[in-house]
């Protein structure tokens, strides 16, 4: 559900981007959420993701894991709110992993958290890493839900709000057509 407070902590902060955008996914669009913009500001980061951990917080979550990059900063905040640790998995050779020493013990009550959650290709990858280690996700939480209902999820997303940005297939793509130039904001590394 669309939560225009946090919307509006998001416009205050400079994260609704506006131009011509290629998200990982390899479709374009022309608003783009740099959810980044937010985070480096502790206490608007906090004030967003409350909305997250009220809706999480009777879910028995043992331990928070965020996909690097944009997982990072959220699990931290999200697992200092519900008090229980805060770890990431990475890319490594682009495999996600986990690394650093992390560890997840069998039968742990895992919530992934992401900044944006598009397609959950990252997201899943997450999961992946974790039921490999034992974990049991409980639930999936992203700032920005922009999935449409869309995931490929079999457990529940919780957002702080979600945002319909229209995304187009590159030979398809209204702003290619007027030959303005497109930014890759994400971190993702992925041949087009």
């Amino acid at each position: 559900m669309e939560n225009q407070k946090v919307i509006d902590i998001l416009r205050e902060c400079g994260s609704l981007l506006e131009g011509h955008f290629l998200l990982s996914s390899g479709k374009h669009s022309d608003r783009y959420c740099q959810c980044a913009k937010l985070l480096q500001y502790p206490d608007k980061a906090a004030q967003a993701l409350r909305y997250i951990v009220d809706q999480v917080r009777d879910l028995g979550v043992d331990l928070v894991v965020g996909p690097a990059m944009g997982g990072v900063v959220v699990a931290y905040e999200i697992a200092r709110q519900l008090g229980v640790p805060g770890i990431f998995t990475e890319r490594e050779n682009n495999i996600m992993t986990l690394r650093r020493g992390f560890e997840v013990q069998p039968g742990q009550r895992v919530l992934v958290t992401e900044d944006v959650i598009t397609t959950g290709k990252s997201t899943m990858e997450t999961v992946k890493v974790l039921e490999e280690q034992g974990g049991s996700v409980v639930g999936v939480t992203a700032i920005v839900d922009r999935s449409g209902g869309n995931t490929p999820f079999a457990f529940p997303l919780y957002s702080a709000t979600t945002l319909t940005i229209q995304a187009y297939s590159p030979d398809d793509c209204p702003l290619c057509r007027q030959n303005i130039p497109v930014v890759k904001p994400g971190s993702r590394k992925f041949s087009k």
